[in-house]
């Protein structure tokens, strides 16, 4: 039975075995978690966040558990673009699944600069433009929720980038099909969405934030119904393809997401409590098609009756 089932995806242009990947920031580069987790079975792995030089990442504590989630304000921190292409890369292409790099900056000269060192490179076969990243020539102003900014950026990336360019977009705006369609017309191949929200958490006894930067990104199943919700409305306002993430740690949870529109589902938060979240996902999505008839999993993607 599940050899008649059909997992393939296209995502963008990156050609998927199967639709789930892990969420950027949450699995390293597959390295660490592959004595628990079979990653040769994933869809693709998505590497953290990678800039220029490397960046030594916000000050202690910056993990704080809530209710349903967690917050983070771990910063970014990275070694650098040179020792990805020297260290991961390499690691994930001897797993013989596709690697779709996270890429930041503070600036669009840095975007640019890590996306040209990455095509010389070429080991990549796709990148995950994170716009979530504060623009330091616009006195911090995140890339991703400021329409001119998005075409900016994501425009300037464009003009560098061969592979499929997939971009993230941030929750912490008003319209996010606004911010979708500017990526779109700027040039993305694909949007992943949700990046996490913005979120603070309090100690009552010491009064104060439990987090060295008061604020962080929430992510957890806590953030799944507004997740889904974005990824609906993005479905409709957009003709790329979509990557959903937010508070996926079940099959049904990542069938939710297809159905509302996702082409491919990314794990995340559920990776820290769950180490073979990845294959349980998927061996969760399979349980459903063989249950549901279904023989091709594309048939789902967007499936939604209202």
């Amino acid at each position: 039975m599940v050899m008649s089932l059909n997992l393939e995806v296209n995502l963008g242009g990156l050609v998927m075995p199967n639709p789930v990947t892990d969420a950027s920031g949450t699995f390293a580069a597959g390295r660490e978690y592959s004595d628990f987790v079979d990653v040769s079975r994933m869809g693709a792995i998505t590497t953290k966040g990678v800039s220029l030089n490397g960046w030594e990442g916000n000050d202690s504590p910056r993990i704080a558990e809530t209710p349903s989630g967690m917050l983070n304000s771990i910063g970014l921190q990275n070694p650098g673009v040179k020792h990805l292409c020297e260290v991961d890369l390499p690691w994930i292409k001897a797993q013989g699944i596709p690697s779709i790099v996270n890429v930041s900056g503070h600036s669009i000269e840095e975007y640019v600069q890590v996306l040209e060192a990455l095509e010389e490179d070429g080991q990549a076969d796709a990148y995950e433009i994170n716009i979530s990243c504060p623009n330091v020539d616009a006195g911090g102003l995140t890339f991703g929720t400021h329409v001119p900014s998005v075409t900016a950026v994501v425009s300037a990336c464009r003009e560098v980038a061969t592979k499929p360019m997939i971009v993230k977009l941030s929750p912490n705006v008003t319209d996010i099909t606004e911010i979708a369609r500017a990526a779109e017309a700027a040039g993305a191949d694909a949007i992943s969405l949700i990046n996490t929200l913005l979120g603070m958490a309090i100690d009552v006894e010491r009064r104060r934030p439990k987090l060295a930067r008061v604020v962080g990104g929430l992510s957890g199943p806590a953030v799944k119904p507004v997740a889904l919700r974005m990824v609906w409305q993005c479905h409709q306002a957009v003709k790329v393809p979509l990557l959903g993430m937010g508070g996926i740690s079940t099959g049904e949870d990542a069938i939710e997401f297809m159905l509302a529109g996702a082409t491919a589902v990314a794990v995340g938060t559920a990776n820290f409590v769950n180490p073979h979240a990845e294959n349980d996902v998927l061996d969760g999505m399979i349980a459903y098609c063989e249950r549901q008839g279904v023989k091709d999993i594309n048939e789902l993607i967007g499936g939604l009756q209202c």
